[in-house]
Parts: C-alpha cells; sequence; structure tokens
C-alpha cells in the first residue's frame, strides 16, 4: 500500500468504462487485425476494446510485475506468436513503464495502447486517455469492493 502522503485514486468502473470508450474514439482510424491484451489489467480494458472496435481475436500477454502492490521483478508468463503487426496492445495503466518496454521488445509491431499514464513512461503509449501524476496510487475497480461508509455526523 502507498504511505499516508501518496495521493490515492479510487477508480470507478463507470469511469474506467467512459475512459475506455474514449480510447476507442482514438483508434477508429484503421483497421485493426485484433487485441492483445496484457495480462492481468490490459484484460477489462481489451475486451471493451474489442466490443467498441467490432474486433473478434483477443489474445493475452502474460507478464507479472506486481505483487499487489509492489513492483518487482518481471516474469513472463505467456507470450504470443509474431510482431504484433497490425494489433493493438493494451495495458491499464503504464506507470514506470517496466511493463510497457518488455511489451513492446516482445511485439515491436504492436500499437501500445492504455487508458491511463502517468509522466515517467507516457511517451511509450501511441495513445491514452488520462494522465495522473507520478506519485498517484490509482485503485481500479477490480481491485476493490465498495463498502459502507460511516456518515461525518451521527
Amino acid at each position: 500500500m502507498p504511505d499516508t502522503n501518496t495521493p490515492v485514486y479510487y477508480l470507478s468502473w463507470d469511469e474506467l468504462h467512459r475512459d475506455t470508450r474514449d480510447l476507442a474514439r482514438k483508434l477508429t482510424d484503421r483497421s485493426w487485425k485484433g487485441i492483445i491484451s496484457i495480462a492481468r489489467g490490459g484484460l477489462v480494458p481489451g475486451a471493451i476494446l474489442a466490443r467498441e472496435l467490432n474486433l473478434r481475436v483477443v489474445d493475452t500477454l502474460c507478464i507479472a510485475s506486481y505483487d499487489h502492490d509492489q513492483q518487482g521483478q518481471i516474469n513472463i508468463l505467456k507470450t504470443v506468436e509474431g510482431d504484433g503487426d497490425g494489433y493493438l496492445l493494451v495495458d491499464d495503466l503504464v506507470d514506470t513503464g517496466g511493463t510497457a518496454k518488455i511489451a513492446k521488445e516482445l511485439l515491436p509491431k504492436a500499437c501500445f495502447v492504455t487508458i491511463y499514464a502517468k509522466p515517467q513512461a507516457k511517451v511509450l503509449a501511441e495513445h491514452f486517455v488520462r494522465e495522473f501524476s507520478q506519485d498517484t496510487w490509482i485503485h481500479f475497480p477490480w481491485d476493490s469492493e465498495p463498502r459502507y461508509s460511516e456518515p461525518l455526523v451521527k
């Protein structure tokens, strides 16, 4: 978890869906062969993009770089054949760029897109929708659950 001084942003399902549809609008200028989602963060955005762009070919590139909230060694768990030509390579966020750099090396001709980007690595994404400060910790909706909130005054 981030320390108490770290800015935290709780992303809702509605925001994520709207932002992913906004990204899809940026990608309608050409015909795509399919989508390669970087698992796990790119799975939900990849499914939304596949629907919005009417793509039926969806695959995964499985790279582990986080253990809950700590970024560590990058492990390639599953790759995809080819060089990515004509495919969208999708992730939820480009943060430090570690995962993105490996993914782009594996699929150099894919178009790498993310929904969100941070300054340190935003240049790696060909398209993204929203930028967050480098120190902001984003809680994605699949990592959160709604809970009762006590009123300020009882």
